[in-house]
């Protein structure tokens, strides 16, 4: 069963786009093709953490750009979010593959 997190413009702390366990995909559909120069991450500081922690913060992340068909995916760039660094990061695209690599779950 899939789940389906929708994008909110609300980022208070507590109102987050969450994935269950440790590993999460999202995929984003635009209605345009569309040159990404670069991703932004952000996720809340531990000061205004409920918690006090930031354990849900992403870690590890891999960009992929698919072409419309669906058929062939492009690895755009991986990077990791410091928790330790700014709540808001952003990283600049740089295309590491033009190999059509099968997404997780994808047929």
């Amino acid at each position: 069963t899939a789940l389906m997190f929708w994008l909110q413009p609300d980022v208070s702390p507590g109102n987050c786009w969450p994935f269950p366990g440790h590993q999460g995909q999202v995929v984003i559909s635009l209605s345009a093709r569309v040159h990404v120069s670069a991703i932004t991450v952000q996720h809340i500081s531990k000061q205004v953490s409920p918690s006090g922690s930031v354990t849900s913060a992403p870690r590890e992340v891999t960009a992929f750009g698919v072409e419309a068909n669906g058929e062939e995916e492009t690895l755009l760039m991986t990077f990791m979010y410091d928790v330790d660094k700014d709540v808001t990061q952003t990283f600049p695209v740089k295309v590491l593959s033009s190999l059509v690599v099968k997404m997780p779950g994808r047929k």
